[in-house]
Formats: structure tokens, sequence, C-alpha cells
């Protein structure tokens, strides 16, 4: 029995077999995958030690005293003496260790660093021609990582390289091919935009009572030069997760249809965009200069060089960026699987008096008013939709594209139930087919990031309403999310009818590269479609979609757009 003890003790000192394999001299390919299929047979761990040629880099490649490698076994010392040999090269040791790392590939250093990962397929698809596509995941010290790619194997190269740069700062040489590359935002940047984020939102909302204080989802604008965040200023701030309710559909633009954080954060925007137009109505120089818009020769505005701006929001979108947010790595992922995949990408509706949402099934992309009036569900597309129709569209929406070139989001940080792969897929590949779009306009690459220490989403009942804070203004407003209006009954500074009116004061006196006819359109509807090219461009993103089998976009009454404007 002591014998067998002592045997055991001899080779069991590796857990790992990369260890193993490099402790008594095996030709170990590093960049083999040691999750591949491949059978492990005897003679590739346990090896018979022979004598070789002389060799003046290393002493264990001396030839071998029998006798006492003999002796060595027999005191279970035999490892021990081979690792003590190998650790003494008479060349430089970190060259050494520098070309072996950069010569494994990222799954196997990243299991040489934490043994025992478990790798997950989350989704297998079939693209056009029959490609095939997957998507894998891995946790390492709690944070969940993923890779896509044409294999499993170049899918779990990837996720394992995420992981590397996130938790190690180790960047591999980049070696394989995928089927996306999902940019992701610099860790440190993403993580300083959450902080100001929250720390704005306590500082706004610190006179008011703990219910109006409180949010289930929020969401912020951030400004930067560049990518400088010492000099970032948060623009906008909201909070909401409910939608217009029916019985309050109104044809004078008086309601906000829409309160989600992420969608009322971009009415505000849209806000504060027009008072940055407004200032190139002054006679002061010194206001042009401070307004983040410069004129063009050939007619309208463009953001100055280097303004970036960085949606941030505390959860994932609802819609298809959810459907996997979160994923955890268990042993029932694909009993659920085919669930998920059979609506993968598919646009998604918003529940009307309650949370979540459905897949888009509305065979006529028009809803009538008298439905609605007579019960049916207003129907209202996914935070996730209506993101990804600004990463082609842009933020300003038709009427403020009469004056400025499109807006475009630089970066998305997702504070929680985060899959940045899956988000980054949902946001910008399933338009890859949309085809030439017009001047200016652009499918948009976001660059896309979670937070480390993320919030904890707050369980409960969510609150009806929805909060919005906009830089340069000194209220707060709070909003009805039931009724669109705000809690006191008036409309809000983010209905279609303020904005219309902001537009007209605009109309007539800004540069522009539309060719105006005279008056101001007196319909709103009218107004909108004064901006062809916006038009042409959105007609383009929805006929995308359909192609694509993804659904079809779904327009709230036309009646809703046909009130006039009252000055």
């Amino acid at each position: 029995m002591r014998a067998a003890e002592q045997a055991l003790k001899s080779f069991v000192q590796f857990p790992n077999a990369s260890q193993a394999h490099f402790a008594m001299g095996n030709c170990f390919n590093p960049s083999t995958d040691f999750t591949s299929d491949l059978e492990d047979f005897p003679d590739t761990l346990f090896k018979e030690f022979e004598p070789s040629a002389h060799n003046k880099e290393f002493s264990v490649c001396s030839p071998v005293n029998n006798e006492w490698l003999s002796k060595a076994c027999r005191q279970g010392k035999l490892f021990y003496h081979t690792l003590d040999f190998m650790g003494h090269p008479k060349q430089n040791k970190h060259k050494m260790a520098s070309t072996a790392k950069s010569e494994k590939n990222p799954v196997v250093l990243l299991n040489e660093l934490r043994s025992g990962l478990r790798y997950v397929c989350l989704s297998e698809t079939v693209e056009k021609q029959h490609i095939k596509s997957f998507v894998m995941a891995v946790r390492v010290d709690g944070r969940t990582f993923e890779g896509s790619g044409r294999s499993k194997k170049l899918a779990k190269g990837q996720a394992a390289q995420a992981a590397l740069q996130a938790l190690f700062n180790i960047r591999l040489p980049s070696h394989i091919p995928s089927r996306s590359k999902c940019n992701h935002l610099p860790q440190e940047f993403a993580d300083s935009v959450y902080q100001i984020i929250t720390e704005k939102f306590q500082e706004v909302t610190d006179n008011f009572a703990a219910l109006h204080a409180c949010h289930r989802s929020l969401a912020g604008i951030v400004m930067t030069r560049g990518m400088d965040i010492q000099q970032a200023q948060v623009i906008v701030l909201s909070s909401g997760t409910k939608c217009l309710n029916g019985e309050y559909l109104n044809d004078q633009g008086l309601v906000v249809n829409d309160c989600h954080a992420e969608i009322v954060a971009r009415r505000a925007f849209i806000h504060f965009l027009y008072s940055q137009l407004e200032l190139h109505l002054s006679r002061q120089q010194e206001d042009s200069e401070r307004s983040i818009f410069v004129q063009l020769k050939e007619g309208g505005y463009r953001l100055k060089e280097n303004i970036l701006f960085h949606l941030y929001v505390s959860t994932s979108p609802c819609g298809d960026a959810r459907l996997n947010s979160p994923y955890e790595i268990t042993s029932d992922l694909n009993s659920v699987k085919h669930i998920v995949r059979k609506y993968r990408g598919h646009l998604r509706t918003k529940i009307e008096s309650g949370e979540g949402t459905i897949p888009a099934r509305c065979t006529n992309a028009i809803q009538t008013w008298d439905g609605v009036l007579l019960g049916e569900q207003l129907i209202t597309m996914s935070c996730t939709d209506k993101i990804a129709r600004w990463n082609v569209l842009g933020l300003q929406g038709a009427l403020l594209s009469y004056f400025i070139e499109p807006v475009y989001l630089h970066s998305i940080i997702v504070g929680s139930l985060s899959h940045i792969g899956h988000l980054s897929r949902v946001m910008s590949h399933r338009l890859e087919d949309v085809g030439q779009l017009p001047a200016s306009y652009r499918c948009n690459q976001l660059l896309l990031s979670g937070v480390s220490n993320a919030e904890r989403r707050r369980a409960g009942k969510s609150p009806g309403f929805s909060m919005n804070w906009i830089a340069g203004t000194a209220d707060l407003e709070l909003i009805n999310a039931t009724t669109g209006k705000k809690t006191c009954g008036n409309c809000s500074r983010l209905c279609k009818h303020m904005f219309y009116t902001q537009w007209a004061k605009l109309y007539g006196k800004l540069s522009t590269p539309i060719s105006s006819h005279g008056e101001v359109p007196s319909v709103y509807s009218e107004a909108k479609l004064v901006a062809h090219v916006y038009q042409s461009a959105k007609q383009q993103l929805f006929g995308a979609f359909q192609k694509a089998g993804l659904g079809t976009w779904v327009k709230k009454p036309p009646e809703q757009d046909q009130f006039l404007l009252m000055v």
C-alpha cells in the first residue's frame, strides 16, 4: 500500500495536462484546443524517459543516469527535479515566457490561468448559403464572456480572448476569424460613464421624495470631446418602464407615447439639440461658438469634430437584446435554446399595460385609430428595435434632419442583464443587408460595454411615472406614463407638439440643405415629409427588416400626426 501511495505521488503532481506535458518535455502543441473532441491516448501523458543528445541550453536534455532516475522515481521526486531543471535554462527566461504565451491560443492560455472552465453553446444558426454560426459562452470569476464564429472552436477562442483581455489584461494576436467582431468600449471608460450618470441622478433628485428618486430603469447620455472622460458632461437623464395606455391616445401631439428610459432619454436629447441650434440664432458670435454644431458651406449644420455621445442604460433594452440577457450557464440552457432561436433577431413589440415584449406578428404595418379606441392594444416597438433604428437614421429624427446631418451614438453602456455580443448582433448585424444608404446616413458601428460593478436591479412593482432632466434646464420633469402627460396634467416638453413648435421657430431662419417652399408646413405629418432623404432612408430600413424575415415595423395610427401647428 505504501508503495502504491508513493507511486501515485510521483506522477500526480500536475492537475493540468499542459503543465505535465511541459515538465516531461513532450512535443506538445501550445495551440491545441484542449476542448477539441480528440481521444487521449496512453502515450500522450505517460512517457518513458530516454537519454537524449547533449544540449547546451537545457541541462534536462543531458544524458540521464539510469541509476539516479530509478532512485528519483522510488522517492517520488522525479517531477520536482524535472521542473527544477527546466526552470534554469541559460537563455532569457522572460523572452521564453513571452514567446510561449503569444504562441498559445486563448482557450489553452485561459485554461492554464483558470482550470476546469466550462463552455456552453448559446446559439447555433444557419445563415445564407447554409453557413453556420455559433455563439459560445464561458463564466470566469463570476463574469460571463461570449464569442461567435463559424465553428464552436472559433467561438470558444473569441470568448476566451475576451476573458483574457478583461480579467488579465492579456491581448493576444487576433488570429481567429470571426463572423463579426464586437467592438468593446474600454472598461475603465464605461465604468466612468456609469459613475458620473449615477452621481448626476443622485444630485438632481436630491430634493425629491423617495418615491420619485427611485427607478427600475435609468438611462442617460454623456457627451465627451474625443475619449477624454475628464471633460465628460451629462446631457440628459431619464427613467421609466411603461407606455401610453390606448385610451389616452391623442390627436394633437400632446402626449408622450413611450416612457421607457432609453426612449425618454432620446427625446430629451432632441430637446437638447434644439437648444444647441437656437444658439445660432443669436447675434452674439460667442453664443454660436458655444454650440456643438458648426455651419456647413453647402447649407445645414453638423457636429463639431470629436463630439461624441455615449448612452448608458441601467438594464439591457427590452426586446431581442434581452432575450439572452442575462443568460446563465446551467444544465437547462439547451431546453429553452430552441425557443429563443426561433425568434432570434425578430422585431418585437411592448405590452401595453405591462412589461416585456412579444414578437411583432401584425400583418398590417399601420394601426387604426378606431380599432385602438374600441379596445385593441396600442402597439409600441421595443427599445432594442428603436435603438437599432437610431443606429441607421440617427437620434435627431425627421424634423431636425431638415437642419442637421444624422447624429449617432458612439457607444452604449449596459449596467445589468447585459449580453454585449448579442446586443451587437441585434443593433448592427441584423442590418447588414440594408444596402446603400443616402449620403450622410450609415449603419453605425457602436462600441459596447457592460460595467464592472453595476447596481442590482430593484425588485418590485415599477413606478407609474417617468423622469427626465436636460442639461441647461433648471427643472426635473415627471410624466405619468399611462396618460403620457405631466403628473400635473399639462403636456410634457418632450411631446410632439412642443418639438413641432421649436422646429417652426427655426424654419426659415437657419441654414438648411433642403430647399424650402415658403411658409411653415401647417400640419405635423407634412413637416416630417419635408425631410425626404430621411424618409427614404427610413423606408429602406423597414424594407431591410422585412426582406430579412424579421417582421414588419408597426406604426401608430396616422391620425396622431395630423395635427395643426398652433402658435
